[in-house]
């Protein structure tokens, strides 16, 4: 290729990456928005202050803040699909019942979904699929993780003959900590790099925590807590994610022993937490929303969902990420906010670095690291989280991404109103 030919091809780049942040920054009646979206407190699994709160619990707490926040009129929604990972039986009897504890009408349909760490935001997408094909006009993608009563060795079932004969098919139950071990390894993440990483989140964490900036996507909710040492069981309103720890600091972390490997690099304080809590999104189309009277949060522009080595597991992201933009027309330039979950500082911050994301780009309030990641949460978590601090900026961009067990990757584009 000849100079005027790549100056050509870099014209037409640029020219493609403006047009397509112009073109999803245009406000259509047929957009897929978000008038109202917010989570619980993540507390930490087996002794925080949700450890006896049950999921169906949870997401019967936060669909009710979603009728209160939005004012909608609970007949108006036509599904709810609840992203969620460990429950037995894919918690779909339980996650009905919720919904109709929380204020729904039986004529409002449930169901639930299981795409692991990105359960959440599948069933955001999924329902503003529906919604875009006119199949409903109204819906909530959620999640909801209950680690505290769900989360052990059952959470993988056993492999068949067949499944553990085939290489891939047997890496697909290798444990997490293991393989992102494996794969810091193969990356060249060192272990200083990991623990400044995740000091990093939990810094950003407390000090958001400390100026009120969680306030506004979280819902509290009252529940019922045993205290263990007394024995004695009370009524507790939990609004505060209790994972947060201040004054963790990259040498305090590089003290803990590694988990996986005697000479590793993975341990409790650069990986996410065992977490416990629900998210909830309410979705329609611009033109519903306006003919509604509701306030309209942000608008959901595209998806991308990629599959990678189930070893790998930890850079989809790396790739999720670039399949989105493709699919949108922009540029990480383009992009205020990442909002990339924390299931190891190793995964995290290579993505980062292979995308040449700026960190300060990246989980600006913390992330999974310092206050948790219940699996099937997550997603829809990210959702609140991102807008209400593009809002708060004054910027309009944002991405949330995860990787996900046995070798996937998703990715989403919102914009801020």
């Amino acid at each position: 290729m000849g100079a005027l030919d790549r100056l050509s091809a870099l014209g037409s780049q640029l020219s493609g990456s403006a047009g397509g942040k112009a073109r999803i920054l245009e406000k259509n009646a047929d957009d897929i928005v978000v008038t109202a979206c917010l989570r619980t407190a993540i507390t930490r699994g087996g002794k925080g202050q949700f450890k006896d709160t049950p999921a169906a619990d949870l997401m019967a707490g936060a669909l009710q803040g979603i009728i209160e926040r939005s004012g909608i009129n609970p007949a108006l929604v036509e599904d709810i699909c609840v992203g969620t990972v460990l429950a037995p039986g894919g918690g779909a009897t339980e996650m009905r019942a919720a919904s109709l504890v929380a204020g729904f009408p039986d004529t409002t349909a449930v169901r639930t979904l299981n795409r692991q760490c990105s359960s959440g935001l599948q069933a955001c997408v999924d329902v503003a699929n529906q919604i875009k094909t006119g199949m409903i006009e109204v819906g909530i993608g959620a999640g909801v993780e209950s680690m505290s009563t769900q989360y052990g060795p059952g959470a993988v079932t056993e492999f068949s003959d067949l499944l553990e004969s085939h290489p891939e098919a047997a890496n697909c139950k290798v444990p997490m900590g293991v393989l992102s071990e494996a794969m810091a390894k193969d990356r060249g993440v060192s272990r200083a790099d990991q623990d400044a990483f995740a000091a990093a989140s939990f810094q950003k964490a407390t000090k958001a925590q400390a100026e009120g900036l969680f306030k506004e996507e979280i819902m509290p909710l009252k529940v019922k807590f045993e205290d263990t040492k007394s024995g004695e069981t009370k009524e507790i309103v939990v609004d505060r994610d209790d994972g947060v720890r201040a004054g963790v600091t990259a040498e305090s972390l590089g003290k803990i022993r590694a988990a996986f490997a005697k000479d590793g690099s993975i341990h409790a304080g650069n990986a996410s937490q065992v977490s416990d809590g629900a998210a909830a999104v309410l979705l329609m189309k611009r033109s519903t929303a306006e003919r509604l009277g509701q306030t309209i949060l942000g608008k959901f522009v595209a998806a991308s969902i990629v599959g990678v080595a189930p070893l790998l597991m930890g850079l989809g992201p790396w790739k999720a990420i670039p399949k989105v933009f493709e699919l949108t027309g922009i540029t990480k330039e383009d992009v205020d906010i990442f909002e990339i979950n924390e299931a190891f500082a190793s995964q995290c911050l290579y993505c980062a670095n292979e995308l040449g994301i700026p960190q300060e780009k990246i989980n600006p309030k913390g992330g999974a690291i310092a206050f948790g990641h219940p699996l099937g949460c997550t997603g829809a978590r990210q959702v609140s989280t991102l807008l209400y601090e593009l809002k708060r900026r004054n910027q309009k961009i944002g991405v949330t991404s995860m990787c996900i067990g046995t070798g996937m990757g998703m990715a989403a584009v919102w914009v801020a109103e």
